[in-house]
């Protein structure tokens, strides 16, 4: 591990708590939910001593990044805009971009819509889909609530209630999701049947030891963090998709027009959202100038994390096609 130093970089009232390690030409690293930049420790290291600059943020909602209260504050055009402050802050040229869970389309929304600060752009967990007029949660809904269904997405929607399950014991409750969303438990106890009405937590294990890509030391770290902010800021970038599709779904030109690449978990409970579709398998249907998919055995959702070697080395080879 190399040097690392922090950096507070302003977007209007939003300061984006930054953490940098290495010099030369820049990546930004985004993280999803429920993260941090920790989530990038093995990338920052590895890209680091090959001669990066890689600068992971903590998103807007999270741990030392302003953490604002409305959901009107969390919109995709709202995040990309304080990655592209990022990236205008730290370089003079574009940018190569990471992201992972919900920061994969903040990564790819940036390229989209701040394209002079964009290099390249590569998805980790979810493939880039353009934001449509009509908000996936209404998908959600239909596909389970209106069958009677649990869908996380959906329980999130009320204000207050998912923050009270999760911020009652954040660190069992980082145990609990990081578990069940991993190639550990192949992803399938985070979207385990249950009724419309249970809690998120409802049913899932607590691993005790809990498998060696986080340690407790790893696991305390993000659990601490949101015991310090809350689970809100995280939760909202889920309530603001409605308004996403109202400010983005019917723009015209939506494909990424960047050299791009998709890299996911075998075992990854995305691919298990909608029986019969698995999205990896269209990972570059709206980029003009896809690059390839890597999907890494055994791993789950938290790829980087799980794989950081496998992950780093399909990373690399698509940094060598720059």
């Amino acid at each position: 591990m190399g040097e690392r130093r922090i950096q507070i970089i302003t977007n209007g009232d939003v300061e984006i708590n930054v953490v940098i390690e290495g010099e030369g030409p820049l990546i930004v690293c985004v993280h999803g939910w429920p993260e941090l930049w920790y989530s990038w420790r093995h990338q920052m290291s590895y890209f680091a001593a090959r001669g990066y600059t890689v600068a992971a943020i903590d998103v807007r909602g999270y741990g030392g990044s302003s953490c604002p209260h409305p959901v009107a504050d969390y919109t995709l055009s709202a995040i990309t805009s304080d990655v592209a402050a990022v990236i205008g802050a730290l370089s003079d040229e574009p940018a190569i971009v990471l992201g992972h869970d919900w920061g994969a389309p903040i990564a790819w929304n940036t390229a989209r819509f701040h394209p002079d600060v964009v290099r390249a752009a590569a998805g980790l967990s979810v493939p880039y889909r353009p934001v449509g007029p009509v908000s996936a949660l209404e998908l959600w809904k239909t596909m389970f609530t209106d069958q009677g269904k649990f869908f996380y997405q959906v329980y999130f929607q009320d204000e207050g209630v998912a923050e009270a399950e999760l911020g009652a014991d954040s660190l069992k409750s980082v145990r609990q999701i990081y578990f069940s969303a991993s190639g550990d438990a192949h992803g399938a106890d985070f979207v385990r049947d249950k009724p419309h009405g249970a809690k998120l937590l409802d049913g899932l294990p607590d691993p005790d030891p809990f498998p060696a890509w986080a340690t407790p030391e790893d696991l305390a770290l993000y659990a601490d963090a949101f015991d310090r902010v809350g689970w809100r800021g995280g939760l909202n970038r889920y309530r603001a998709q409605p308004l996403d599709a109202d400010e983005l779904g019917s723009l015209p030109d939506n494909t990424i027009k960047q050299p791009a690449a998709f890299i996911g978990g075998e075992l990854d409970v995305v691919r298990q959202f909608v029986e019969g579709f698995d999205p990896y398998e269209a990972a570059g249907q709206h980029c003009d100038d896809f690059r390839g998919t890597t999907v890494v055995p055994g791993a789950g959702h938290w790829v980087q994390q799980e794989a950081p070697e496998a992950t780093n080395e399909a990373l690399g080879a698509f940094f060598d096609t720059l």
